[in-house]
C-alpha cells in the first residue's frame, strides 16, 4: 500500500473530528469565493452611485463573509491539528512498542540515536503532514472550487482562456514533488546519523574526556551536521523553484484575463463590477495554487518519512509466541539443553553455540566458563529468549520454551549483569522495576538484604533520591547492589549471573559477594563469573570451548583433569594473583610459559 494512505488509515477512527473539518473547510472555501463575488456589487451598485445604493446590504455582507470565513479557517485548522497530534501519538506509540517487541538481534543492529530519530524527527514529519498538509489541501482545494466556480459564473470562455496554464503548473509541481521526496530521505537518513554519532559521543563522556578526543567527536558532529547541511540545501533548492514558476504563470494567466476582458468590456457583454470581480477571484486563486505547490512538497516529504517508519514496523525479528502457547508452572524440576545450537543472522553462517547439551536441576548453582568468545553470555540469553534456537531446544520441566508466553517463562528468570542498567528514576523505583506496586518495607528489605540499604539511607532523599541516567551518580558497586535488590525482590526461581563482580574494587566486591550469595539462595543459578571464589562453590562448570561443550564437572574434578580445558585456565588465573608470577611463567613448563606471553584478563574464568 502507498505509505500515504497507509498512514491516512491512522485518522479512520476518528470520522467525526474529521467530518467537521470538513464543514469547516466548505465555509472557509465558499467565504473565500464569496468575498470575491462581492466587489461586483461594490463597484456597480456603491461605487458608481451617488446614493451610495445597497451600501448597508453590501457592508454587511462583507462581515458576515469575513466572520464566516474566520471561523472556518479556525475550526479546519484546529481541527485537522489535533487529529495531526491524534494520529502521530497512535503512530509514535505503536512504533515505540514495536520496536520494544523485538529481539535483542534488532537493536545488536541499530544504535540508539537511529532508533530515536525514528520516533522523533520521522513521525514529527508525519504530524505536519497530517495537521497541516492535509488541511491545507483540502482547504486551499475548495477555496480554488469556489473561485473557479464564479469565474465560469461570469464568462465561461474568458475562464478557459485563463485555465489554459493550468496544465503547465501539474507537471513541475510533479516532477519536483518526485525529486523533493527522494532528497527527503536523503535529509532524513543523514539526521539519523548525526542523532547516532551525538548519542554515543554524550553516553561516553567519561571515555571521551579521559583520552583528550572532545576535539575528534566534535569534528566527527561537524562532518554529520554538514552532511545534513548539504542535503537540506538540496531539499530547499528544489523547493525555491516552485514560487517563482508559480508566479510566472499567473502572470500568463492574469496578462491572458486582462486582454480578454477589455475586450468584453469594450463589447458591452460584462460589466466593470463583473470583470472587477472575475480578476478578483482569479488573484484569490494564486495564493492557494502557491500553497498547493508547496501542499505537495510537503506531502513528499512526508512520505519519505512514512516509508522510513513502516519499514520499521514492518521489521519483525522478534521472537514470537506460538499459536496456542501456555503460562510455564513454577519451576520445580529441571532445565534441559539438549543439543542447542545458534548462530547469529550476520555470523556469516557460523554458529556461535554447536550442540551444546547439559542438564541441571531445581535449586543447583551452575556456573558457565571459557576464554572471551566461548559463547557463554550467548547461552544464557537463550534462556529468557533473548535469542531463539537454530536447533535443538531448551526445556523446563519438559516443556520447550517455545511453546510457552514469554510473560510467564520471564516472570520466573532474574538477571544481575556485567553492564548494569539502572533508569533515571528514584532508587525506590528502580529496586522496584521488576516488581510494579512493590510496597516500601518489601524494597528496603531487598536493599538490606543486598547490603545496599546503608549507602542508599545516607543519600539526600533516601530511596527517593533521584540516581541520573543510568546510574551514574552512584559507584559501580552501589549500582551493582541496586541491581541485585532488584533481583531479590523480583524473587524469581531462575537466575542469570553475567560476570556481576568483573571490575569492581576489593570492598565493592566483598558486599556484592555477600549479597549475591543471599540472592542465590534456593534459587537456580547461572552464572557467568571469573572469580574463582565463586566458580569453587558451583554444583557444576560448564566449560565451553569455541561454542561446545569440552567439560562438565566440580572444581575439584576439573582441576585435576591433566591437559582439560578448565585446568589450564584455572592455572592462568593462578599465574596472574601470585606476586611471582613472571618466575613462574619463565621457569615452569606450564602451557603459556612457551609463548612468553602474559594471558589478557578476558582469558581468566
Amino acid at each position: 500500500m502507498n505509505p500515504f494512505l497507509r498512514l491516512l488509515r491512522y485518522a479512520t477512527p476518528h470520522k467525526a473530528v474529521i467530518a467537521g473539518a470538513a464543514v469547516a473547510m466548505v465555509v472557509y472555501g465558499a467565504a473565500s469565493a464569496a468575498l470575491a463575488y462581492l466587489i461586483k456589487p461594490i463597484i456597480d451598485d456603491v461605487l458608481t452611485t451617488t446614493a451610495g445604493g445597497n451600501l448597508g446590504y453590501v457592508t454587511t455582507a462583507i462581515l458576515i463573509v469575513y466572520l464566516l470565513k474566520g471561523l472556518g479557517a479556525y475550526f479546519s485548522s484546529y481541527l485537522m491539528e489535533g487529529l495531526g497530534h491524534r494520529v502521530v501519538m497512535v503512530v509514535r506509540n505503536q512504533l515505540f512498542r514495536h520496536m520494544l517487541d523485538q529481539s535483542a538481534a534488532f537493536f545488536a543492529r541499530r544504535t540508539a540515536g537511529q532508533l530515536l530519530s525514528r520516533i522523533n524527527n520521522d513521525v514529527g514529519m508525519v504530524q505536519r503532514a497530517v495537521s497541516e498538509t492535509i488541511g491545507d489541501l483540502a482547504r486551499e482545494s475548495l477555496t480554488l472550487v469556489g473561485c473557479a466556480g464564479l469565474l465560469f459564473y461570469y464568462d465561461a470562455k474568458l475562464a478557459l482562456v485563463c485555465m489554459t496554464a493550468a496544465p503547465l503548473v501539474v507537471y513541475p509541481i510533479v516532477r519536483l514533488g518526485k525529486r523533493v521526496r527522494t532528497v527527503s530521505r536523503w535529509s532524513q537518513e543523514a539526521q539519523e546519523h548525526m542523532s547516532h554519532v551525538a548519542g554515543e559521543a554524550f553516553t561516553g563522556h567519561r571515555i571521551v574526556k579521559a583520552f583528550g578526543a572532545e576535539g575528534r567527536e566534535a569534528a566527527k558532529f561537524e562532518r554529520a551536521s554538514s552532511k545534513l547541511f548539504r542535503t537540506n540545501l538540496k531539499v530547499t533548492r528544489v523547493l525555491a523553484t516552485l514560487p517563482p514558476l508559480m508566479e510566472f504563470l499567473g502572470g500568463l494567466a492574469i496578462s491572458g484575463a486582462l486582454w480578454y476582458g477589455s475586450r468584453e468590456i469594450a463589447d458591452g457583454r460584462l460589466t466593470a463590477g463583473e470583470f472587477t470581480s472575475f480578476l478578483a477571484a482569479l488573484l484569490l486563486m494564486y495564493g492557494p495554487i502557491k500553497k498547493l505547490s508547496r501542499v505537495n512538497a510537503n506531502l513528499q516529504q512526508a512520505m519519505a518519512a512514512s516509508e522510513r517508519i513502516f519499514e520499521l514496523l514492518d521489521t519483525h525479528t522478534e521472537v514470537q509466541e506460538r499459536a496456542g502457547a501456555v503460562v510455564l508452572p513454577p519451576f520445580t524440576g529441571a532445565i534441559d539443553f539438549t543439543d542447542v545450537s545458534f548462530g547469529y543472522e550476520d555470523g556469516h553462517g557460523r554458529n556461535t553455540l554447536r550442540g551444546v547439551s547439559f542438564s541441571i536441576r531445581a535449586g543447583q548453582m551452575v556456573a558457565i566458563v571459557g576464554r572471551s568468545g566461548a559463547g557463554k553470555t550467548t547461552l544464557v540469553n537463550l534462556l529468557p529468549r533473548f535469542y531463539d534456537v537454530t536447533r535443538g531446544a531448551i526445556t523446563i520441566d519438559g516443556r520447550d520454551i517455545r511453546d510457552v508466553t514469554l510473560a510467564s517463562l520471564r516472570a520466573q528468570i532474574g538477571m544481575v549483569t556485567q553492564e548494569t542498567v539502572l533508569f533515571d528514576d528514584t532508587i525506590a523505583a528502580n529496586i522496584s522495576y521488576g516488581t510494579p506496586g512493590a510496597a516500601m518495607p518489601a524494597i528496603e528489605a531487598a536493599a538490606r538484604a543486598a547490603n545496599a540499604h546503608d549507602f542508599i539511607v545516607s543519600q539526600p532523599q533516601g530511596y527517593e533520591t533521584t540516581i541520573g541516567e543510568r546510574g551514574q551518580r552512584l559507584s559501580g558497586g552501589q549500582r551493582q547492589r541496586l541491581a541485585i535488590a532488584r533481583a531479590l525482590l523480583k524473587n524469581s526461581p531462575l537466575l542469570i549471573l553475567d560476570e556481576a563482580t568483573s571490575a569492581l574494587d576489593s570492598e565493592s566486591e566483598r558486599l556484592v559477594q555477600q549479597a549475591l550469595a543471599t540472592l542465590m539462595m534456593n534459587r537456580t543459578s547461572f552464572v557467568i563469573a571469573h572469580r574463582l571464589s565463586t566458580v569453587q562453590k558451583a554444583d557444576a562448570i560448564i566449560v565451553l570451548e569455541r561454542g561446545r561443550v569440552v567439560e562438565i564437572g566440580k572444581h575439584d574434578e576439573l582441576v585435576d583433569r591433566p591437559g582439560g580445558v578448565y585446568a589450564r585456565l584455572h592455572q592462568m588465573q593462578l599465574l596472574e594473583t601470585r606476586p611471582d608470577a613472571k618466575d613462574t611463567v619463565a621457569e615452569g613448563p606450564s602451557p603459556i610459559a612457551k609463548s612468553g606471553r602474559r594471558p589478557k584478563a578476558e582469558s581468566t574464568l
